[in-house]
C-alpha cells in the first residue's frame, strides 16, 4: 500500500482571485523520482499539459526541467495574474503506484472552502477536469455538503460552468476545464465543437482546442 501525500502546500497570495484545482500530481513527485523534463511544482509533471498551454497563451518559453529556476518563472507567473493553486485532496492510499484518480481510496480532502473564507477576493475556481469520479469537481461537491452549499449551473457546454453563494452573499464561480492528461484526448474528439474546428482545419488539433478553452480563463 503506498501512502500517497500532496508534496506541496496550496500556493495562494492575498490578492489571488482564482484558484486552480486539481487532485494529487503523479507519485513520483511525492516520492522525489523526478523526470529529467519534470517541474518541480504544481503542474510540473512532463505528461501534464498545463504549463504548456498557459506557455502558449502568454509566450512564456518556459523552462521544463528540474531547476529552481523554472519553478520561479512559474510562480512569478501566478503572483502577477493573481492565480493560486490549491489541489483538492491532501492524501489518499494506493495498491498500484500510479497517478490514476480512479486508483485513490482512504482520500483525504482539503478544506477549499475554509481557504475562500481566509482568502476572499478568490472569485472563481478552475476544476483540471470535470465531475467524473475523483476528480477535482467530484470531490469538491462532496466537500460543499459538509456546509450544505451546493453548485447552480450556469452553462452546461464544456468547459461547464457553475456558480454558488458563500456566507449568503459572495458568489463563486467554478469551471470545469478539460484535463490536461493525455486520456481526455478521446473525450475531445467526440465533442460536436472539437469535430466542427477540425473540418473547417484538419491541423486542428486537442491541443489546439485546449489552448482556445484555457486563453479566456488564465489570459
Amino acid at each position: 500500500m503506498f501512502n500517497h501525500i500532496h508534496p506541496y502546500q496550496p500556493f495562494i497570495q492575498e490578492d489571488t482571485t482564482k484558484l486552480i484545482v486539481g487532485t494529487l500530481p503523479p507519485p513520483r513527485f511525492s516520492t522525489g523520482d523526478l523526470l529529467e523534463q519534470d517541474v518541480d511544482f504544481c503542474y510540473g509533471s512532463h505528461y501534464n499539459s498545463l504549463w504548456l498551454f498557459i506557455d502558449k497563451i502568454h509566450n512564456l518559453n518556459l523552462r521544463y526541467d528540474n531547476s529552481k529556476a523554472a519553478v520561479d518563472e512559474r510562480k512569478n507567473f501566478l503572483i502577477k495574474h493573481n492565480i493560486g493553486v490549491c489541489d483538492i485532496v491532501q492524501s489518499a492510499e494506493r495498491d498500484k503506484i500510479d497517478a490514476s484518480d480512479l486508483g485513490m481510496k482512504n482520500i483525504k480532502l482539503r478544506n477549499i472552502i475554509q481557504y475562500l473564507k481566509v482568502y476572499p477576493n478568490i472569485d472563481t475556481l478552475l476544476f483540471t477536469g470535470g465531475n467524473s469520479k475523483n476528480g477535482p469537481e467530484y470531490f469538491f461537491r462532496k466537500h460543499m455538503k459538509a456546509f450544505h452549499l451546493k453548485l447552480e449551473v450556469v452553462s452546461n457546454e464544456v468547459p461547464r460552468i457553475h456558480k454558488f453563494v458563500l456566507d449568503d452573499q459572495r458568489m463563486i464561480k467554478t469551471v470545469s476545464l478539460t484535463s490536461g492528461s493525455g486520456a481526455a484526448n478521446i473525450s475531445i474528439s467526440r465533442l460536436p465543437l472539437y469535430k466542427k474546428l477540425k473540418s473547417k482545419n484538419p491541423e486542428f488539433n486537442t491541443f489546439d482546442f485546449r489552448v482556445m478553452q484555457y486563453r479566456e480563463f488564465f489570459s
